[in-house]
Parts: structure tokens; C-alpha cells; sequence
């Protein structure tokens, strides 16, 4: 039985966070992230790395993690009981970028793989990730750009890729007790191992290279436009809904917590600074009523 090359995957895994890390302190001109390593006391740990008070990006994490145990957590085996009494290897890069600036879109991203395994059978194992964008002011152009990077990437892969995976995004980060999406998308996949090994593998690299494709862009339109107290105060209050999506219904937040990952690195999800505010509502015709306009599911 071949087992597939975990190694080649974390070796890449690597690579791809230093990557992003790199591209983002160019981007943001002062900002540097700050690593802090961790180990797991199940097994494994993880590089988290993150940026604070940057002249962009007010605050942003990316993180590696590599965890590994004797059983799969409930969360994973919920929809997958084959997976019951396997020993699990979970690796992964994750990210979430919050721009100071109203004008510069949060945006999230993560590529993951899992391998579980019992003696004597064939290893089950599988890719996963995405990348999703959540303006608070959302500009036509951009959330265009965002999807046609998206859109190119899956080409090589098949014609009904994008389409499936934009579908599974707009699914996905949709926040039912609030009846919208969490932003515009882009692309989310899961359990992928309907292709041969490589190919899952160069699918998986083909959208965390794609990530910076589709965000270095859009910050550089956006950093310098001027914005005042409403701006800001409307971010905050839109970063709620980040923050009620990732605690209630983020299977990743779920999975770390479960297998009993970092907590302050499974949580560096989390703006900064939030607020709430009891029934609020936008302005008729404002710009902050805008945003409802791309809050459901579109085609771009």
C-alpha cells in the first residue's frame, strides 16, 4: 500500500507560510510578524506566527500547525465514522488578515491536509482549504478580481471545479441566524481525493499561491483611500459577524479545539477590536446599506 508523501506536504506547508508572511510585510511596509512556536501535549505543534499594529494590517495571523493522535475527533468522525479508531496525522496553513483601513477587505485562508490510518488497511486521506474575502465597503472591481483569480486557478483542474467550490463557499461561510454571507467569497473545498495524490497535491498548492494573487492586489488599491469615525466604526461592528461565524460555525475552530490544539493560536482568528450593537441598522441608500447588496450568494 502506498502511503502519500506527508513529508513533500509539510515541506510545502513550510515553504507556503513563509510565503505569505514575506508577501504581507512587503505589502503592509512596517508590519512584521512575530513567530511563536508550540508544541501540542497529544502530539505535534505548530509555528504561529503573527503581525500587530502594522501601517496596514492592524492585525493578522498565519499559522502552521502539524497535529497527530491515536483517534479522530468527534467533529471529523461526525460526518466520516470510517475514520472511528484510526490514528490521524492534520497539517495545515491557516490565515486571517484585518486591515486597519475600512477600505481593505479582511480576508481569510487555509490549505490542510489529513491522513488517518489503521494497521493492515489502506490509508484514507484527503485535502482541504480555501480563501474567502470580506469587505466592509465593497468595491465591484475587486470582488471581481477576487472570483477571476479563483476562477483561473481551478481551470487546469476542470471546468466544474470553480463552479462546485465557489457553490461550497457561498454554502459554507453563510451565517444562518442572520440570513447572509459572511462576505463574497471565493472558493472552499473539502475531503478532495477525487484524484490521484499529485494531483489533489498540486490543487491544494495551486490555491495557497493563489491567495496572494488575488489579496496583494486588492490591498493596493484600497490602503491610501481616506476614511473617518463612521468607516471605523462600521468595520468594528461588521467584525462581529466574523466573530459570531467563526465561533458558532467554523469546522476548523471546532477541530483544533477538539484535538485539543493551541487555543491562543486557534483563536488568532479573532479581530482586534469588535462591537455589537442591539438591532442597528444601516442607513436607507448609505454606502454601509451597500454592503447588504453582496451579502447572498451572486455569480461574478
Amino acid at each position: 500500500m502506498n502511503r502519500p508523501d506527508v513529508s513533500g506536504v509539510k515541506a510545502y506547508l513550510l515553504a507556503l507560510q513563509d510565503q505569505i508572511c514575506a508577501a504581507l510585510e512587503q505589502a503592509d511596509g512596517t508590519g512584521r510578524f512575530v513567530e511563536d512556536a508550540w508544541q501540542r501535549e497529544g502530539g505535534g505543534g505548530g509555528r504561529t506566527r503573527v503581525l500587530r499594529e502594522g501601517a496596514i494590517i492592524e492585525q493578522g495571523g498565519v499559522n502552521f500547525s502539524h497535529v497527530f493522535g491515536d483517534a479522530m475527533p468527534a467533529s471529523a468522525t461526525a460526518h466520516r465514522p470510517e475514520l472511528a479508531g484510526r490514528r490521524f496525522e492534520a497539517m495545515g496553513v491557516s490565515l486571517v488578515i484585518h486591515p486597519r483601513n475600512p477600505h481593505v477587505p479582511t480576508s481569510h485562508a487555509n490549505v490542510r491536509f489529513f491522513i488517518a490510518e489503521k494497521e493492515g488497511e489502506a490509508p484514507i486521506w484527503w485535502f482541504g482549504g480555501g480563501f474567502d474575502l470580506t469587505p466592509f465597503y465593497p468595491v465591484e472591481e475587486d470582488c471581481r478580481h477576487w472570483h477571476q483569480v479563483a476562477r483561473d486557478l481551478c481551470a487546469p483542474f476542470g471546468e466544474q471545479v470553480y463552479p462546485e467550490y465557489k457553490a461550497w463557499c457561498d454554502r459554507y461561510f453563510y451565517l444562518k441566524h442572520r440570513g447572509e454571507t459572511r462576505g463574497v467569497g471565493g472558493l472552499f473545498f473539502d475531503d478532495l481525493n477525487r484524484w490521484p495524490f499529485e494531483q489533489c497535491f498540486d490543487f491544494m498548492q495551486a490555491v495557497g499561491e493563489g491567495y496572494l494573487a488575488a489579496y496583494l492586489p486588492i490591498i493596493e488599491r484600497r490602503k491610501e483611500v481616506p476614511y473617518g469615525e463612521r468607516e471605523r466604526q462600521f468595520q468594528l461592528y461588521r467584525r462581529g459577524r466574523y466573530v459570531e461565524f467563526n465561533l458558532v460555525y467554523d469546522r476548523g475552530t471546532l477541530f483544533g479545539l477538539q484535538t485539543g490544539g493551541r487555543t491562543e493560536s486557534i483563536l488568532m482568528s479573532m479581530p482586534p477590536l469588535a462591537r455589537w450593537e442591539y438591532d442597528w441598522q444601516a442607513e436607507p441608500g448609505s454606502a454601509e446599506a451597500r454592503l447588504n447588496d453582496y451579502l447572498t450568494a451572486r455569480e461574478w
